[in-house]
């Protein structure tokens, strides 16, 4: 399973955002990393802009390239925006569901629960990260699981009102997507357009 394991508030630092969740680095170091973080002031090239902004995307959602590529090429041949198709690739992989409806603190963490076939889609057991969720179908916590110390805590208190086109029933632990998320309600602070022009050179 492939993944990124490299040093991950390094890779916050260099975007000055949180990539992978609250990282309290940012607050003592808010700037990049490396001997001359502090002092440069270098001009970054238009390319290196879109380039950084594809980078941030990969991170943010945990994809690494060959995939980030692929559900490109299938934005870029569907009919709309494809730019806004492609966050929205994204925004339905099961790892990110998981993230979304509050069963895991961190969307590394919900790719290990999948993984660790703690998660199941309408009804059963699904324990490949990338997979699509269609609107209308359940996400839940296996039976077994639902005791899970990781995910009672990441449950508590959480806000699920804050991403609408999602539904959770916390009786039975179980989500429901609604509907494919518009553009404007992804709270992810990206660029897609800088990506599809990256792509598109």
């Amino acid at each position: 399973m492939a993944r990124y394991t490299g040093p991950k508030s390094r890779i916050a630092r260099k975007f000055g955002e949180g990539i992978f969740g609250a990282d309290k680095v940012l607050s003592k170091k808010n700037y990049p990393p490396g001997q001359h973080g502090n002092n440069r002031r270098r001009k970054t090239s238009e390319y290196g802009i879109m380039l950084a902004e594809k980078q941030k995307a990969k991170y943010t959602y945990g994809v690494l390239e060959k995939q980030f590529r692929n559900l490109f090429e299938k934005a870029a041949s569907a009919n709309g925006i494809t730019g806004e198709i492609l966050l929205q690739s994204l925004e339905a992989r099961l790892d990110n569901v998981v993230f979304r409806l509050g069963i895991a603190p961190t969307r590394a963490a919900a790719r290990q629960l999948v993984g660790h076939k703690h998660i199941t889609v309408d009804g059963k057991v699904v324990n490949i990260p990338s997979f699509s969720v269609k609107p209308g179908q359940i996400v839940g916590v296996r039976e077994r699981s639902k005791s899970l110390e990781v995910i009672a805590n990441s449950l508590a208190g959480f806000n699920h009102s804050k991403y609408p086109w999602l539904e959770w029933d916390e009786s039975s632990k179980v989500g429901k997507l609604l509907h494919i998320p518009e553009r404007a309600d992804i709270p992810e602070n990206i660029k897609e357009h800088l990506i599809v022009e990256l792509y598109s050179k």
